[in-house]
């Protein structure tokens, strides 16, 4: 199949291309490099995915830019399109709200219009466990009730699944939404936590821990994220949610005992007060998953903070 990545470059979306590619699909990895974080990281990321010889291209755009995803998608004929594309992150949100409803929520619009014009039939669309905000029920299933957001990224990534749905009852797109719980591996961008705190607890810097260390996430490896994205390609659902986590909770103050671990050198806490728009806790039901799917998270988080801590010494980052 020739399919559509947008977001491509990216942490996500340079794995999934690589995962693409050695299914024997064609692949178009769509990406605006833009400098949320060092462009350069990202450029290294298509280097690597451009050396395994396979079928891609890369295509640099906006997904602001509604007449450039209508020539693209015009001069190639895609099967499908993994859209993971967006600003990212619930604190830069806070201080950027109107870009983020203009890039996640325009952006999506965009990308849709022009997968209806051109006869895409399925799209796979990233959203995110911020959807959930301060759910007192425990672990997240896809029926809860989400409109109470606490962030204008979360706010940002329920419009998205709210066009989902109108895309497929107006027209009858296939689309599967993917709510990702706190992905984490090789090539994790530099601002996200578990990147940020290796790289200062590698320099003897102090890591900023907002709160008491009593947050939790339900951190997922990237490789079970991907087996869920791959699984979305492979089925017909007409229009689904999804939770693509690991279903089990870490503390923040035992994920820096794992860094330290695994790093040989011990943190230096700097504690500050809790940060607004964030959650104490996220955790994924993925029962639907394993039974729609056959969602089976494989990395628990020892082996996966090893890994990760593997990637981290030997990169240039």
């Amino acid at each position: 199949m020739n399919i559509l990545v947008t977001g491509g470059a990216g942490f996500i979306g340079s794995h999934v291309c690589e995962r693409l590619l050695h299914c024997g699909h064609a692949v178009w990895a769509f990406d605006d490099l833009n400098p949320f974080y060092d462009p350069q990281l990202k450029r290294q990321n298509l280097e690597e995915i451009r050396s395994l010889g396979r079928p891609f291209e890369f295509v640099h755009g906006d997904l602001c830019d509604a007449a450039g995803l209508d020539r693209l998608f015009a001069g190639t004929r895609f099967d499908q399109v993994i859209h993971l594309a967006a600003r990212a992150g619930v604190r830069p949100s806070l201080e950027q709200p109107a870009l983020y409803q203009r890039v996640n929520v325009e952006g999506t619009v965009n990308l849709l219009e022009s997968a209806r014009k051109n006869g895409v039939g399925k799209v796979t669309i990233a959203s995110s466990s911020s959807v959930y905000g301060v759910n007192s029920k425990v672990p997240f299933e896809e029926k809860d009730p989400i409109f109470q957001a606490i962030s204008p990224y979360a706010a940002s990534k329920l419009a998205c699944e709210a066009l989902g749905h109108v895309y497929h009852h107006l027209y009858g797109m296939d689309v599967a939404m993917l709510r990702f719980f706190t992905v984490y591996g090789p090539r994790q961008r530099p601002d996200l936590a578990i990147h940020k705190f290796a790289r200062l607890i590698r320099a003897g810097k102090p890591i900023p821990v907002f709160g008491d260390g009593s947050t939790a996430r339900d951190y997922t490896y990237v490789e079970d994220t991907l087996s869920g994205i791959l699984a979305c390609t492979e089925h017909q659902f007409g229009f689904e949610i999804f939770n693509l986590g690991e279903s089990q909770t870490v503390t923040l103050s035992r994920l820096i005992s794992l860094l330290e671990e695994a790093l040989g050198k011990k943190a230096v806490i700097d504690r500050q007060s809790p940060q607004p728009g964030d959650v104490p806790v996220t955790f994924a039901d993925v029962s639907k998953a394993r039974a729609m799917l056959g969602y089976q998270p494989r990395v628990g988080i020892e082996e996966g903070i090893g890994r990760f801590v593997e990637w981290f010494n030997r990169s240039k980052v």
